[in-house]
């Protein structure tokens, strides 16, 4: 399986949901966390023109002149969210087309703003390579990583589209 968006942020929300992903067990329709950020999505990208793009096995929201627009529900993962961009404007990259990333965020509620930018550069291409690498490495392992121990479930656990999986 090539490496997807998804599957890098999934990576860096949590290994497990990113195996489970990866090795085609999907629970993602059966989310109500899910489907509101696709109807937040759907809803923002109503007003805009050059809507959501697929290139190769990734899904691109918008692009414009200047920029590769990644839109999220939320900024719960800022760090995931980069490396999904990142991944895109690499994949633009090698068909020739240099673009700048710029993610946009519904809700703020941990960032002190809603749009951030970001650059692909030399560094972050390779350390792309050695991520691309690792979550090979994790989806070829026959298990799935163990679960977090119950009592340190997070809040992102139990709002995730895998939580019944994983803990039920």
């Amino acid at each position: 399986m090539g490496i997807t968006g998804t599957l890098i942020n999934y990576y860096f929300h949590c290994r497990r949901q990113c195996w489970l992903f990866g090795n085609r067990i999907n629970l993602e329709d059966n989310s109500e966390e899910v489907r509101i950020g696709r109807v937040l999505h759907e809803l923002k990208n109503e007003e805009k023109e050059n809507r959501e793009i697929s290139i190769d096995n990734i899904k691109i929201d918008r692009i414009t002149e200047d920029y590769l627009i990644e839109i999220k529900k939320s900024d719960a993962d800022i760090e995931a969210t980069k490396w999904q961009v990142l991944l895109y404007l690499k994949k633009l990259k090698d068909k020739g087309i240099d673009k700048r990333g710029k993610i946009e965020f519904i809700e703020k509620n941990k960032q002190d703003k809603k749009i951030h930018y970001i650059e692909l550069t030399v560094e972050y291409e390779n350390e792309l390579i050695a991520l691309s690498n690792k979550i090979n490495n994790l989806l070829a392992t026959e298990c799935p990583p163990p679960l977090i121990q119950q009592i340190k479930i997070s809040l992102k656990c139990k709002k995730c589209a895998y939580y019944n999986y994983c803990y039920i």
